[in-house]
């Protein structure tokens, strides 16, 4: 049986739209235990960095989440996604740093999921335009596990004061 699933995919270092077209494309390759379901547009945003400047020092990211229905357990989903980043040119070098590719697993169904090398829903999600606007896109009606409808988290000012656009 599969899984509903929610990937955010962000890039800010070279065509960054290849990269996040190349990566869906890797994700879809990867084996019939994805299907990619459909994607947001691409959303441009400045770099969320950790120290107070980096939205300026480093490059924008662009964008998108992916719906995906899956077989495999949110374990080897983040396994899964790690060679995708791997195949990517993905280093982490800096932490929060810029990127060539970065995937996160946003959503696994309605689950909540508390390991060491996984947290879902992604930690931050409720605070990120760049993740809520395109979830929003996808499924307007979208409720975290704890019930928290993505709706009303874009509604609170620190999401609404984020700077984000489409990108053409």
């Amino acid at each position: 049986m599969k899984a509903m699933a929610y990937l955010g995919l962000g890039s800010s270092l070279g065509d960054r739209r290849k990269n996040l077209e190349t990566a869906l494309d890797r994700i879809v390759a990867s084996g019939n235990e994805i299907a990619l379901l459909r994607t947001s547009s691409f959303y441009e945003s400045p770099h969320m960095g950790l120290a107070p400047g980096d939205d300026t020092r480093f490059p924008a990211h662009l964008n998108c989440v992916a719906e995906i229905a899956t077989s495999l357990t949110p374990e080897k989903l983040l396994d899964r996604v790690h060679h995708v980043e791997q195949a990517g040119g993905r280093r982490r070098d800096v932490r929060w740093g810029p990127r060539t590719i970065d995937i996160d697993i946003l959503l696994f169904a309605d689950r909540t999921i508390e390991l060491p090398s996984l947290i879902v829903p992604h930690p931050g999600i409720a605070g990120r335009a760049f993740v809520l606007l395109p979830l929003f896109e996808l499924s307007p009606k979208l409720c975290l596990p704890d019930g928290q409808a993505i709706a009303d988290l874009m509604l609170v000012e620190k999401v609404r004061s984020q700077q984000i656009h489409i990108a053409q």
